[in-house]
């Protein structure tokens, strides 16, 4: 044991001396941060390393490599799979200093930043060039590129603009032993061999480091028109998201849809003021862009009139102004105090469309039969199959293994997936059998061992043991 602690302290004077000043944090000053945006508890790392360019990220990993020691990379610590939750005596490599947006092309609409820029910083960058960074989700203040790449990140706007994958141009990664892969591709099209950048995109930290990033960007939009309407069954739900997708013809941008249960616990007291009555089946929060803002809100309101003449749309609100957009908005995305005092379990699946409500069905009668006392609240990013669950049982005797086993068990005949774009971390290891065959596991197993023989980037994480 002696020896062993020996080893790794001189490690960190090593790792100290290559990082110099505020390099590395150690002690009191990790306990002093939480474990990640959803664990309060104390940071567990034996230290973190925050490196400021890919060259000290490569120093690092190969003194790290040297040593057989693992590190765990962290962006934002937004992630709800404990991906990136630095277990203890594990070394957190933080991206925090790696927060430079090096260039925008406004010609070409790229941008190149470091992987520690936060999602918000380079909407706001891009904005100011008259673009739009695509990729958009609640916690865009916190969450990185850095992280959005290794996650494969959704969010709102998928179903127009793909996911983190169909943004990356090119990127940079440090492979565990510190060598140092540059695919800074600013092209759209590059078929000149393997495209090595895909071995990196939602490989959540596995196989290397990203360090940089070139994305696409894309024209800002000059429109936005938004709503919440309710509805009564899902079927007009699905009918309605087919209606939206054909007839504003390629602008729809988002298209959320909350069972009664999140709109209820959303609006409750203490929450969000509700914008339509409370006792309506389903809600949907849409929301268009387009390039002509008289015509674009013209062609909306028209769309929306003639879904409520025909009884598809039972009641509807259409915001006047950007607050009460965001109000709209925030009922969708604010949802920390629905797990105050509660033990929430939080889920993110994917599957299609159309097995959604007997799932969703399913779900909730299986909970509701274990823990009568608890809630099971649905909603989601109905247009790209994916659903989040928060389940809150409301019994000191509920594990979250049981809670797992309701939710993920019905996602195998209805040929689901247990991760749509949160990552399968440390928390859904053992359920990737369920959506991955024997074969893909094994071709998984072979990258790793490739990449990172002595297993010390994120070990332990996505990958089951054979």
């Amino acid at each position: 044991m002696d020896r062993r602690r020996d080893r790794v302290h001189a490690l960190l004077e090593e790792l100290k001396a290559l990082l110099g000043d505020g390099g590395v944090i150690e002690g009191a000053e990790v306990a002093q941060r939480a474990t990640s945006f959803w664990d309060a508890r104390p940071h567990q790392a034996r230290a973190i390393v925050r490196p400021r360019t890919t060259g000290e990220v490569s120093r690092v990993l190969a003194a790290c490599h040297a040593a057989g020691h693992p590190v765990v990379t962290q962006g934002g610590v937004t992630g709800c799979s404990m991906g990136a939750d630095a277990q203890t005596g594990e070394i957190a490599l933080s991206t925090e200093r790696m927060r430079a947006i090096e260039a925008i092309d406004p010609i070409g609409a790229t941008a190149t930043v470091q992987a520690g820029v936060t999602m918000q910083s380079l909407q706001e960058a891009a904005r100011e060039h008259g673009l739009l960074y695509a990729v958009d989700l609640g916690a865009r203040g916190s969450c990185t590129i850095g992280g959005n790449v290794a996650t494969n990140a959704g969010g709102i706007n998928v179903l127009r603009y793909g996911m983190m994958r169909a943004q990356v141009l090119g990127l940079e990664a440090v492979l565990a032993d510190g060598t140092v892969v540059s695919s800074m591709n600013h092209m759209l099209k590059n078929n000149a061999g393997f495209d090595i950048k895909q071995l990196m995109i939602g490989t959540e930290g596995a196989l290397g480091v990203v360090t940089r990033v070139v994305v696409r960007l894309h024209p800002l939009p000059s429109s936005r028109n938004t709503a919440m309407v309710a509805l009564q069954t899902f079927e007009e739900v699905t009918t309605l998201l087919g209606r939206m997708q054909r007839e504003m013809a390629g602008t729809l941008s988002a298209f959320e849809v909350m069972w009664d249960n999140y709109y209820l616990a959303a609006t409750e007291p203490g929450g969000h003021r509700p914008p339509l009555a409370r006792d309506y089946p389903f809600y949907v929060l849409m929301e268009a862009e387009g390039a002509d803002p008289a015509a674009d809100a013209v062609r909306f309101e028209q769309v929306l009139e003639a879904a409520m003449e025909q009884g598809l749309i039972l009641d509807a609100v259409i915001p006047q102004s950007e607050s009460e957009r965001r109000a709209l908005w925030d009922i969708r995305e604010n949802f920390e105090f629905m797990m105050a005092n509660r033990t929430t379990y939080l889920y993110d699946v994917s599957l299609p469309i159309r097995e959604m409500a007997g799932y969703a069905a399913e779900v909730q009668a299986s909970t509701a039969g274990t823990w009568p006392d608890g809630r099971t609240i649905i909603f989601g990013h109905l247009a790209d199959g994916n659903l989040h669950l928060f389940i809150q049982p409301q019994d000191d005797t509920a594990t979250h293994a049981a809670s797992d086993a309701l939710v993920y068990a019905p996602l195998t005949t209805r040929h689901g997936s247990v991760s749509a774009e949160h990552g399968i971390g440390l928390e859904k290891q053992g359920w990737l059998n369920r959506c991955r065959t024997a074969a893909e596991l094994d071709l998984m197993r072979t990258l790793k061992q490739a990449l990172d023989p002595k297993g010390i980037l994120n070990p332990g994480r996505v990958i089951p043991p054979p």
